[in-house]
């Protein structure tokens, strides 16, 4: 019998903030044994975005999955930039149907202090799916970053990213890297935030904090033992 990882899930509003907050962390736990999923949120609808990019989008999303040994992928199919117009308890419900399938051992969603109101939105529906209310809860819920997002906050005005979790990914932060690289749509050029250079800089900055060369920073939002 093989010892498996924990089960993880990411939540993803887009797809690509899976890859720009915890990229890394996927890729680790994959390489560990670990079945890890991603719960994609949103996808781009008109008149707001094509139905040509939203295929593209999916196409991108499957290439860097697989890059990072993701175990299946989720498509939950709310309208991009538009989840405020949902009724939360539709949200609510899917996220939790979601969690019910998956049945994770850990779960990372985005910060709530992010400047994008579809993170906010996914990351209070994501703590409702995970109220400890009875039946089978995950044993962690950890809050990533996502550059261009976390760090456009209002200071002092809005929840700031404090993290208090490091994630060595010194050995898997070029399959991020590659990862993101898939992302062809939503990679940007140096000084774009967006790019493989500044994604490689955050990472040697948190790695820095900690003492190792790369490292995802987390904020632990709650953890059962």
């Amino acid at each position: 019998m093989t010892n498996r990882g924990p089960v993880a899930l990411v939540m993803a509003p887009h797809p690509d903030d899976e890859v720009l907050g915890a990229g890394g962390t996927i890729a680790r736990m994959s390489a560990a044994g670990s079945d890890v999923h991603i719960g994609v949120v949103t996808r781009g609808t008109e008149p707001l975005f094509s139905e040509e990019a939203n295929v593209r989008a999916k196409r991108e999303a499957a290439a860097a999955h697989q890059v990072l040994g993701v175990a299946k992928t989720h498509f939950l199919e709310f309208p991009a930039a538009e989840l405020d117009t949902i009724q939360h308890r539709e949200l609510n419900r899917a996220i939790a149907e979601l969690m019910r399938d998956v049945a994770p051992d850990v779960v990372f969603v985005p910060f709530p202090g992010d400047i994008h109101k579809d993170h906010q939105i996914v990351f209070e529906s994501s703590l409702v799916a995970v109220r400890p209310t009875g039946g089978r809860v995950p044993e962690s819920v950890y809050a990533y970053e996502t550059l261009s997002e976390t760090n456009w906050n209002a200071p002092y005005l809005t929840p700031s990213f404090a993290p208090n979790v490091w994630m060595d990914i010194t050995e898997h932060l070029d399959t991020k890297l590659a990862a993101m690289k898939k992302y062809a749509s939503q990679l940007k050029q140096f000084p774009n935030e967006r790019s493989e250079r500044s994604l490689r800089a955050l990472a040697e900055l948190r790695g820095s904090t900690v003492g190792v060369e790369a490292a995802e920073a987390f904020v632990l939002v709650r953890q059962i033992r």
